[in-house]
């Protein structure tokens, strides 16, 4: 058993591997970005909720792929959350947002039994990867069918050719102020076997116990300030022997710029701008993190000038 004493919270992904099962994982706890990706918007705390599961379960789904762009993590339903989205970069940034209908709420005050089927809806889940222009990206997609969004996660994983996995999300009360909202997230993965291995008599028990042995987890041990990762790690699975290895560091970013913004209003023509103007202004607002871009006219035609000049050259 290999234990590194290791921050307890804070915003990381620390991978690890079960030896005696050939079962490697992920832990995920977040606080400061969950804060940062909440901290502009005034989510009901059952909305704020789901968009920090939705963010655990992002960091931990793209923890185990080996990428260089963006993973995106995108819920679409007919229910009064009508959309989730968050995305981490390679580098460990993270951000999200969430659309809903404050009246088809109601009065709830917290986390529904059934998120899924109250909350969502009837919809799907998608997984993108987008590594850059210059490459074919990749998507998964999920219909929203079960109680939670670990269900439908499960069900992903079911139905695709993926390895043998298990998950569990965890999300503190988000009506508590910033510095106590916290998300945690923990994942294993059965592995293949390894090349040239010689054959052995099929059996899934080692992947079973490491199954249950994570099922014995509490959502107040997976977001419990004061244990140690490691000490978590081993208490669960000390008895197969577990390693744990460097983690990598995540942290709230928003994307956007004045730079990106440019971009997209260069995609309009000059006179569909002028339209969507209001008292001669446009405003662009990220979703994201809400900030606010702002173009007059005399910025615009600053804006538009080089591609009118590019346009003309012989």
């Amino acid at each position: 058993m290999s234990l590194r004493l290791e921050p307890p919270f804070g915003d990381f992904i620390l991978p690890f591997q079960i030896e005696g099962a050939g079962v490697r994982g992920r832990l995920v706890r977040l606080d400061a970005a969950v804060d940062g990706m909440l901290e502009r918007h005034a989510y009901p705390p059952v909305v704020a909720a789901l968009l920090a599961e939705t963010m655990a379960m992002t960091a931990v789904l793209a923890s185990g792929l080996k990428f260089d762009g963006v993973f995106t993590l995108q819920i679409h339903g007919d229910g009064p959350v009508r959309l989730l989205v968050t995305d981490v970069t390679s580098d460990g940034n993270m951000r999200g947002y969430a659309r809903f209908d404050d009246a088809g709420l109601g009065v709830a005050t917290g986390m529904p039994a059934a998120p899924v089927p109250r909350l969502l809806g009837a919809g799907h889940m998608a997984f993108t990867v987008d590594q850059g222009p210059h490459t074919e990206r990749y998507q998964g997609i999920t219909p929203l069918e079960g109680r939670t969004l670990t269900d439908c996660a499960h069900l992903y994983f079911r139905q695709s050719e993926q390895l043998d996995t298990a998950l569990l999300l965890a999300v503190s009360d988000m009506a508590m102020p910033a510095g106590q909202r916290r998300a945690a997230a923990l994942m294993i993965q059965q592995l293949p076997p390894a090349a040239g291995a010689l054959p052995e008599e099929p059996s899934d028990d080692p992947w079973r116990r490491a199954v249950i042995l994570m099922g014995s987890a509490t959502p107040a041990e997976l977001l419990e300030p004061a244990l140690d990762p490691g000490r978590l790690l081993y208490r669960l699975f000390h008895e197969d022997g577990v390693r744990v290895f460097r983690r990598r560091l995540l942290r709230h970013h928003c994307r956007c710029s004045r730079t990106r913004v440019e971009r997209t209003l260069l995609a309009f023509p000059r006179s569909e701008l002028s339209d969507m103007a209001v008292d001669g202004v446009v405003r662009v607002t990220c979703e994201f993190c809400k900030a606010e871009y702002v173009f007059d006219d005399q910025a615009l035609e600053r804006l538009f000038e080089p591609a009118v000049r590019r346009a003309h050259r012989p």
